[in-house]
């Protein structure tokens, strides 16, 4: 795409369309198709794509959460402790893994037993535990609190966060479609679009305390033992995303 009215006038051509069929089966069907009728290779390289504008899609009136970005916590060694405190074997390689995702309003539960929250504290968002959970492994403890209570497992820096949205969302254009699925196909009408611009960082802070916004941790483990880290992301339902950007235009 060599630029945003191209795009622009792109988008009006593929709602002409009508409804289309899927490029691709299950959830990121809808992201695939878009990505092909506008002419886009799919990526997933840091940083804005089409026309220096992030794209995104969502079936409208979708529950499943979108990802705004992804980012390791924090420090060297944070993903060790967390899959060797709360992973377990897969069903299907045998690897450790932990793929589960927090938030700021309750503890997670990984098979069946309590894992760890966010907490917003000062300059940095953690993910802590309690010593009820404890194994001995340990970034450190938060001796602010009575006895050692809380164990810091990994952290974001406020500052890194903000950096990592900006890069990733400088602008994003999102377009929303109608689904209907014909026989075993499903089909997409893209026919809505808003232009997002203006990060609200505070506005953010406030999704993730509330809950909206949540973590997916998602980590593997290398044959020689190392975790692999599959993309740990920060995700958003549809119906909050325009809350992270202060301005919100409709072009389509």
């Amino acid at each position: 795409m060599e630029g945003y009215y191209e795009l622009l006038e792109k988008l009006k051509e593929i709602k002409d369309l009508g409804y289309v069929d899927t490029h691709r089966s299950g959830n990121t069907g809808i992201g695939k198709t878009l990505e092909d009728l506008l002419g886009i290779v799919e990526n997933n390289i840091p940083g804005p794509n089409a026309a220096k504008i992030e794209l995104k899609s969502a079936r409208k009136n979708a529950s499943s959460m979108l990802t705004l970005f992804t980012k390791a916590p924090s420090p060297y060694g944070a993903n060790s402790i967390l899959l060797t405190k709360f992973g377990y074997p897969s069903r299907t390689t045998g690897e450790r893994v932990l793929h589960t995702t927090v938030n700021a309003v309750s503890y997670n539960t990984i098979n069946g037993n309590r894992g760890f929250i966010i907490r917003i504290e000062g300059e940095r968002v953690e993910l802590v535990t309690d010593r009820s959970v404890r194994t001995g492994l340990s970034l450190f403890l938060d001796e602010e609190q009575p006895d050692g209570f809380i164990e810091i497992l990994g952290y974001w820096d406020k500052s890194t966060l903000r950096t990592s949205f900006e890069r990733k969302l400088p602008k994003l254009l999102y377009v929303k479609a109608d689904c209907m699925v014909s026989g075993d196909k499903e089909k997409f009408w893209y026919n809505e679009a808003w232009l997002l611009s203006g990060f609200s960082f505070e506005n953010f802070l406030e999704l993730l305390v509330n809950g909206n916004i949540k973590v997916d941790i998602r980590i593997g483990q290398y044959p020689d033992g190392r975790p692999h880290d599959r993309g740990t992301g920060f995700r958003v339902s549809p119906d909050k995303l325009d809350l992270c950007f202060s301005h919100r235009e409709s072009v389509l």
